[in-house]
C-alpha cells in the first residue's frame, strides 16, 4: 500500500465507522455526505465510477436539484484532505487512484481469496483468515442511510460471514478451536440460520471441551429452522451432531498419503479444479462448488512424466486436514516397466485392512469386498488417491459411493468413462510454462546457482520441454555435481532423450515413454512413429491420414486417449517435443510415408491457390499425379491455408533439406497468394529464398527466375530497394536467357512498381510501357491488365487523373475478361483515386467501396487497409468526418494486426481528424 498522505501510508476503513488513517493518524473525513462520497469512491478504489452512480449512490432515489454541484464541491474538500492521493475526473468519471489493498474491504477480500488458494498450506491459511476476520470492526458503513449502503452491509456482512466460517475451521484444524467460539457465538445469534456458521461453532464448542453447550445450539438452531422454515437440519449440521453425540473417536484414520513433493511448483489452475471437487458446504469459502450429496471424483491425466502424481500428492497434503477420516493411497502400477499393474481386488484388500478389518473378516470375491469397503467409507469425510490407473475398470471398484468421500484418480490415459458414467471432473496436465519450469530448477538447485547462468537454465528448459520428469532429472544430476549448469545444457543439445537417464526405470524418460508406447495397438503405433518424421509444429486429418497411407481418426483418438498427443484444436493435432524426439527415434521405414504427406500438401496447397487466384498464370513446376483435400469454394481454401501455413513452410523447409526440390518449389508457389494478402511477408522472403535454391538444384531456370523475382517483390514491400533490384536483376536475366516474354513484363512491371514506391512517377512510366509490350508479345492478357492498371496509377501519382482513368478503363476491362477480380480491385482504387482529386467525391467513393468489398471476400487485409485509407481521404474531402474516421479507424486496426510501418502515417491522420472534430 504504497499511497500517502505526507509520505505516511494511508488506510480506508470502511467495515464499520467510515475512517482515513495516515500513518496510523486519524485524518478527517469530513461531515455524513462527504463521508458517504469517499466511501463510494473507496468501494471502487482505482476504478472510474460514473457520476451518475455517485449520485444514486450518495442521495437514492431521489438526489436534489444541486446534486452534481454538491457532488464537486464534496470531491475538492476530499482531495485537499488526502494531499498526494490521486482523485481525478475523465469522461464523466471520478477515479480514486489508491492501491486497492488500501481499504479494508478490498484487504478482506484479497486475504479471503489467497486463504482459497490451493497451494496455500493450513498455517498459511490460517494467518490469512485471522488477518481477514480482524478487519470487520461492526456495522460497515456506520452513521450512513439509503439503499446502496443497506445493500452494501448486506453483501459485505455475507463476505465476513464466510470468512470468519473457513477461520472456525481452520482453527479447528490447528487444534485451537476455543479461538474462535466467542466471535462464532456472536455471529450465530446474528445468523441463527446460517447452517455452516452453526456447525462450525457447535464443532468448535465441541472439540473446547464444551459438548453440553454444542448440542444445545444445535437443538435450538433445528428448533428455529422448523419454525420458521419448515425445513429439517442441512446432512452437514446432522452430521456434526451426530459425531459429539459419539464422542472423540480413539481408532485414527489412515494416513497413507505418500511424502509431498520437493519443489513442487506452478499448476495454479489445476490446484484451483481439484479444489472445485471438494464436497459443497454453504458459505465455507475454502470448499468447492460441488453439489450437495454427490461424491467428488476428480481425474488427473496427461502425457508420462508431466507430473500428475507431483499434482495430486501435493494436492492432497495441502486438504488432508479438511478429511479427518483419514487419506487413502494406492499406486496401482497401471503402466509399469516390468507389467506388475495391480489388480483391483488387492487395492481393495489394502483399504479394507486400513480402514481396521481383520484379515479373516474380508470377504471373498471382489464385488463383496467393494461393498463393504464403500460401506465402511459411509458417512465419512475421507480422501481417496488412486495413482497410476491403467483405465476406467481399473478404478471402478476403489470409488467411494456417498457425499463426504473425494477421490482422486491419475492416469497417462483421459478415463473418458469415469466422465461419462461416474460425472468425474477432467483436470488436463500439460508441460510447465517457461516461468514454472525455471521456478523448479530454482527450487531444486537454488535461485543462487540459477541466476548466475540465465542462458543455460533457459537452454535446460527448451531441451527438456518444460516435461517435470526431465527437468527433475536434470536438476537432480546437476545436484551431484559442481559442474556449471551449460555443460547439463550442452549434453541435452547432443543427445536428447538419451541425456536424461538416471539408470532407475521409474526415473528414466525413454523407459517412461516406453510403457505408454508398449500399451498402444499396432496401428496407433505405427502413426505415433510416423508422426515423429512430421516436420511442422501440428496436424490435421487429412494430412495424418496421408502419413499413414489409410484412415487415421481411430488412431488418432486412440493417442489422444493416450496422452501421447494432444488435440489442441478441433481436428489438429501436436505431438511434445520430447514424445517427437522419442518416436523419431523409433524404427521405421518413413521414405513413402513423408512423400505422400509432401504430395498431400502441395497437392491441396495449389488446389487452394487456384480458389483464391483462379487467374494466375500455370506453375512452373508441375505435379505430378495425387489427390488434394476436398476444398469446396475460395472461403474453404482460405480456412485450410489458415490453418496449415504454418505446417507447409517447415515441409518447404524439409523438403529442400532432405532431397524433395520440387515439393519445396510447389509449397512456396501455393502459399504465395495466401501470405501476400494476410500481409505475411516476412514468411515469403525465407521461403522464396528457399525454393530459389531448389530450383537450382533441380536446373530448372524459369522456376529459379521466378524465385528471384518472388523475393524482389517482397523485399519492396519492406523498403529494401536496392536489394530488391539485385534480385529482379537475377530474374531478368534467367527469363532473357530462356527467352520468357511474360516473365520479362513481369519484371518490368515490378521494376516500375519499384520506383513508383520511391516516388519516381516518370521513370515508372518507362518500365510500365516495356512491361506492357512484353506481355503483348507473350500474349498474356492477364500481364496486359497489370501493365495498363500499373499505367493508370502512376498517371494518378503524377496528377493526369483523366488519363489515368482511360488507363484504368482499359485495364479492368481486361481483368473482368480473365476473372482476375483481384486485379479489378486495384483499377478500382486507382478509377476511385482519379475521381477523389477531380472532386467527384460519390463517384471515388463508390469505385472504393467496390474495391473493398472485393479484397474483404478475397482477404486481402493489406489492400483493405490502404483502400480504405483513401476511402477515409475522400469523406474527409467531401465533409463527412464521420465516415473518414470509421474508414481510418478500421485501417488502422489491420495495419495494426499486420504490424505494418503505415499505420503510424494513418493513426496520425485519425487523430488529426479526431480533434478537428472536437
Amino acid at each position: 500500500m504504497a499511497d500517502a498522505v505526507g509520505g505516511d501510508v494511508i488506510e480506508f476503513r470502511l467495515l464499520g465507522p467510515i475512517e482515513v488513517r495516515a500513518g496510523g493518524r486519524p485524518v478527517d473525513a469530513g461531515q455524513p455526505r462527504q463521508r458517504a462520497v469517499l466511501a463510494v469512491l473507496a468501494a471502487d478504489a482505482g476504478r472510474a465510477v460514473p457520476v451518475e452512480a455517485m449520485i444514486d449512490r450518495v442521495w437514492g432515489d431521489a438526489p436534489p436539484r444541486g446534486a452534481r454541484a454538491s457532488l464537486q464541491a464534496h470531491v475538492t474538500r476530499i482531495r485537499q484532505a488526502l494531499g498526494e492521493v490521486p482523485l481525478t475526473f475523465a469522461a464523466g468519471c471520478y477515479t480514486l487512484g489508491t492501491d486497492p489493498l488500501s481499504v479494508d474491504l478490498h484487504r478482506l477480500r484479497h486475504l479471503t481469496a489467497q486463504a482459497r488458494d490451493p497451494r496455500a498450506g493450513d498455517a498459511s491459511r490460517l494467518r490469512l483468515l485471522r488477518e481477514a476476520v480482524r478487519l470487520w470492526r461492526g456495522e460497515p458503513l456506520a452513521g450512513l442511510r439509503g439503499p446502496w449502503v443497506a445493500q452494501c452491509r448486506q453483501a459485505w456482512g455475507q463476505e465476513h460471514l464466510a470468512a470468519a466460517v473457513a477461520w472456525g475451521e481452520a482453527e479447528l484444524r490447528a487444534g485451537d478451536p476455543a479461538a474462535a467460539v466467542t466471535t462464532l457465538a456472536d455471529l450465530a445469534a446474528e445468523h441463527p440460520l446460517t447452517e455452516s456458521l452453526a456447525a462450525v461453532l457447535m464443532r468448535s464448542l465441541a472439540a473446547a471441551g464444551r459438548p453440553a453447550e454444542a448440542l444445545a445450539h444445535y437443538e435450538t438452531v433445528r428448533r428455529r429452522l422448523v419454525e420458521d422454515l419448515g425445513a429439517d437440519p442441512s446432512p452437514e449440521l446432522q452430521e456434526a451432531h451426530r459425531s459429539i453425540l459419539r464422542g472423540p473417536d480413539p481408532v485414527a484414520g489412515p494416513a497413507q498419503l505418500p511424502a509431498d513433493v520437493f519443489g513442487f511448483t506452478g499448476r495454479a489452475d489445476q490446484l484451483a479444479q481439484l479444489e472445485a471437487v471438494l464436497p459443497a458446504a454453504p458459505g465455507a469459502p475454502g470448499d468447492g462448488p460441488g453439489p450437495a450429496g454427490a461424491v467428488g471424483i476428480a481425474v488427473v491425466s496427461g502425457m508420462a512424466g508431466v507430473g500428475k502424481s507431483a499434482l495430486a500428492v501435493h494436492w492432497a497434503h495441502t486438504v488432508a486436514g479438511r478429511f479427518p477420516d483419514g487419506q487413502l493411497y494406492v499406486n496401482l502400477r497401471g503402466f509399469d516397466p516390468a507389467g506388475r499393474v495391480m489388480d483391483p481386488a488387492d487395492a481393495v484388500r489394502g483399504f479394507l485392512g486400513a480402514l481396521g478389518v481383520a484379515r479373516d473378516k474380508v470377504p471373498s470375491g471382489l464385488d463383496a469386498q467393494a461393498a463393504l469397503y464403500r460401506s465402511l467409507l459411509a458417512g465419512k469425510r475421507i480422501l481417496v488417491l488412486l495413482d497410476n490407473a491403467r483405465d476406467a475398470e481399473h478404478v471402478r471398484p476403489l470409488l467411494p459411493a456417498t457425499a463426504g468421500a473425494v477421490a482422486v484418480v491419475t492416469s497417462r490415459n483421459r478415463l473418458t468413462g469415469l466422465l461419462a458414467a461416474e460425472g468425474a471432473r477432467p483436470v488436463a496436465l500439460d508441460v510447465l510454462s517457461d516461468e514454472e519450469a525455471r521456478d523448479l530448477l530454482a527450487r531444486r538447485l537454488g535461485a543462487d546457482r540459477t541466476a548466475a547462468e540465465p542462458e543455460a537454465v533457459d537452454e535446460i528448459v527448451e531441451a527438456c520441454a518444460r516435461l517435470p520428469l526431465a527437468l527433475a532429472i536434470t536438476a537432480a544430476r546437476a545436484q551431484l555435481s559442481g559442474f556449471p549448469l551449460r555443460r547439463f545444457a550442452a549434453e541435452l543439445r547432443e543427445s536428447g532423450v538419451d541425456a536424461l537417464d538416471t539408470g532407475d526405470p521409474a526415473l528414466q524418460v525413454r523407459a517412461v515413454f516406453d510403457c505408454s508406447y508398449a500399451a498402444l495397438s499396432e496401428p496407433a503405433a505405427r502413426l505415433f512413429r510416423l508422426l515423429g518424421a512430421h516436420p511442422g509444429p501440428d496436424i490435421g486429418i487429412a494430412a495424418a491420414a496421408a502419413l499413414a497411407g489409410q484412415q487415421a481418426r481411430r488412431e488418432l483418438a486412440e493417442l489422444v486417449n493416450a496422452n501421447l498427443l494432444t488435440e489442441h484444436l478441433p481436428g489438429r493435432y501436436v505431438l511434445h517435443d520430447l514424445l517427437r524426439a522419442y518416436a523419431a527415434g523409433l524404427s521405421e521405414q518413413r521414405g513413402p510415408a513423408i512423400r505422400r504427406l509432401l504430395d498431400h500438401y502441395a497437392h491441396t496447397a495449389h488446389a487452394a491457390d487456384r480458389l483464391l487466384y483462379p487467374a494466375r498464370d500455370p506453375m512452373e513446376i508441375s505435379l505430378g499425379d495425387g489427390k488434394p483435400a476436398p476444398l469446396a469454394d475460395h472461403r474453404a481454401a482460405m480456412e485450410w491455408l489458415a490453418a496449415e501455413h504454418r505446417v507447409l513452410l517447415a515441409a518447404a523447409r524439409y523438403a529442400a533439406g532432405n532431397g524433395f526440390d520440387a515439393y519445396a518449389w510447389q509449397l512456396a508457389w501455393g502459399l504465395d497468394t495466401f501470405l501476400f494478402r494476410r500481409g505475411l511477408w516476412h514468411e515469403q522472403i525465407p521461403l522464396w529464398s528457399v525454393a530459389a535454391e531448389a530450383a537450382e538444384r533441380l536446373g530448372n531456370l524459369t522456376a529459379r527466375a521466378f524465385a528471384y523475382r518472388s523475393v524482389g517483390r517482397t523485399l519492396i514491400a519492406f523498403g529494401r530497394h536496392d536489394e530488391a533490384r539485385a534480385q529482379l536483376q537475377r530474374a531478368a536475366q534467367l527469363y532473357e536467357r530462356t527467352g520468357h516474354a511474360a516473365g520479362q513484363g513481369f519484371i518490368q512491371n515490378t521494376l516500375g512498381y519499384l520506383l513508383g514506391s520511391q516516388k519516381e512517377w516518370t521513370a515508372a512510366l518507362e518500365y510500365d510501357g516495356r512491361a506492357l509490350a512484353f506481355y503483348r508479345e507473350a500474349g498474356s492478357a492477364r500481364g496486359q491488365a497489370i501493365a495498363l492498371s500499373q499505367f493508370g496509377w502512376h498517371h494518378d501519382m503524377l496528377g493526369n487523373y483523366e488519363e489515368a482513368i482511360a488507363y484504368c478503363r482499359a485495364a479492368i476491362a481486361l481483368h473482368r475478361q480473365v476473372g482476375d477480380r483481384r486485379g479489378e480491385a486495384d483499377v478500382l482504387d486507382s478509377i476511385g483515386y482519379a475521381h477523389h482529386h477531380l472532386g467527384r467525391h460519390e463517384e471515388a467513393a463508390e469505385s472504393y467501396r467496390q474495391a473493398i468489398d472485393l479484397v474483404r471476400e478475397l482477404g486481402d487485409r493489406f489492400a483493405e487497409a490502404q483502400i480504405l485509407v483513401h476511402l477515409g481521404d475522400t469523406g474527409e474531402a467531401s465533409g463527412d468526418p464521420a465516415a473518414s474516421r470509421e474508414a481510418w479507424a478500421e485501417a488502422v486496426r489491420i495495419l495494426t494486426e499486420l504490424n505494418h510501418p503505415d499505420e503510424r502515417e494513418v493513426r496520425a491522420k485519425l487523430d488529426a481528424g479526431s480533434r478537428l472534430q472536437r
